[in-house]
């Protein structure tokens, strides 16, 4: 079944689920269990790479949908199977997941107890999935295995490297299981990709912009385009809080990677930079890093936090090589599985948290109280370059 849900705008979620069989791609939903008194309608669609065929995807979009409400509900009239989710509140305070290069190890089964095991709204995920790598039938085991948190919160994913999966002459065309089964709101944010796209939370008090480190984002690309327009729409007075998830690092003391975000650094940090960007969280080292507010790798009070997070648990392991000394900038950094949260707690304060997997779920192993930059004086004003 392998269901999952994304938001789409304010009130609508889409559900996403693989049947073998065709089915109809309806969803029947209520606020009480066994009871759903709607429906919605949507389409399936399957792909083949090499010689695997997919089962039929489906993809409904319900709604509209109450803030804060548990909804229960069944894909393809199928009445055994009773699934629930409850939706993001409409004003802050509003808690985060974020997690990257999740993959599917007993590394990973632990990271997702521990996620399970305090509540939450959203789910991030910057990137690497399924860790499939060409072999299709773990994007099916990634799918069952993520379903008990995917069907219950929204996922909101962008990709990373591992998504990929392009084999010349058999499979030219990059992302295509990716885009089939993780299809994200990119229309209504005015974005042309799957790759990259925005969307709002609690009724725009936050913006989360997420960003396709795979994807074209020199100054003549669509991503680029999109992503200069998109910022010029945000009213800081309305939205407080602007937060961007990328893949590759742009900030990473580690040897892992070293330097593979920094083209896109260069081409993008300027835009985030104008529009006063409050965090920038990344993936793709297997590693937790946090560094102070920077800017073109100089501290700077009005400059994104950024924080590597691709420790979900992924089968290559912990990337543990950091640079010595740390550079000045790099506030905490340790090889260890876990998940960070982000509790957005008003328009001016947001405290991130970091679990590390070998600590029961109460431990915070490194925390930081963010002040949202629309706040501050000092860089709020007029900053648009």
């Amino acid at each position: 079944y392998q269901v999952h849900i994304s938001l789409v705008g304010s009130d609508k979620m889409r559900v996403t689920w693989i049947t073998d069989d065709d089915a109809p791609s309806v969803v029947e939903y209520g606020t009480s269990s066994g009871q759903y008194p709607f429906s919605a309608t949507g389409s399936a669609s399957s792909y083949s790479y090499v010689l695997y065929r997919s089962g039929h995807i489906h993809d409904v979009v319900i709604g509209p949908l109450n803030p804060d409400t548990v909804y229960y509900y069944r894909c393809s009239s199928n009445p055994s199977r009773e699934f629930s989710f409850k939706t993001p509140p409409a004003n802050l305070p509003i808690e985060l997941v974020i997690v990257g290069d999740l993959g599917q190890t007993g590394w990973t089964n632990t990271t997702l107890q521990h996620v399970a095991g305090a509540a939450y709204d959203v789910l991030l995920l910057p990137g690497d999935l399924s860790y499939a790598d060409l072999y299709q039938p773990l994007w099916d085991s990634f799918g069952r295995l993520v379903e008990p948190l995917a069907s219950a919160r929204p996922w909101m994913v962008t990709e990373g490297n591992h998504e990929i999966e392009k084999i010349p002459l058999l499979e030219p065309r990059s992302f295509k299981a990716y885009n089939a089964r993780w299809p994200m709101p990119f229309a209504p944010s005015s974005s042309d990709s799957n790759l990259y796209y925005s969307f709002d939370l609690a009724q725009g008090s936050a913006h989360v912009l997420m960003l396709g480190s795979y994807a074209d984002f020199a100054p003549a690309s669509p991503q680029y385009q999109w992503l200069q327009a998109d910022l010029a729409r945000i009213d800081r007075a309305r939205t407080p809080w602007v937060l961007a998830l990328v893949h590759a690092p742009w900030y990473n003391s580690n040897e892992a990677h070293k330097g593979e975000g920094e083209a896109m650094r260069s081409a993008l940090e300027p835009l985030l930079y104008a529009a006063r960007v409050d965090a920038v969280f990344a993936g793709h080292v297997h590693a937790y890093e946090r560094f102070a507010r920077v800017y073109n790798n100089t501290a700077d009070p009005c400059g994104a936090v950024h924080v590597t997070i691709g420790d979900g648990g992924n089968r290559e392991g912990l990337a543990s090589d950091f640079a010595e000394p740390a550079p000045g900038i790099s506030e905490f950094r340790e090889a260890s599985f876990g998940h960070g949260r982000l509790q957005v707690v008003n328009a001016t304060h947001a405290l991130w948290t970091w679990h590390r997997n070998d600590d029961d779920e109460p431990v915070v192993a490194d925390q930081a109280w963010l002040t949202s930059l629309a706040s501050n004086p000092a860089c709020s004003g007029k900053t648009h370059s």
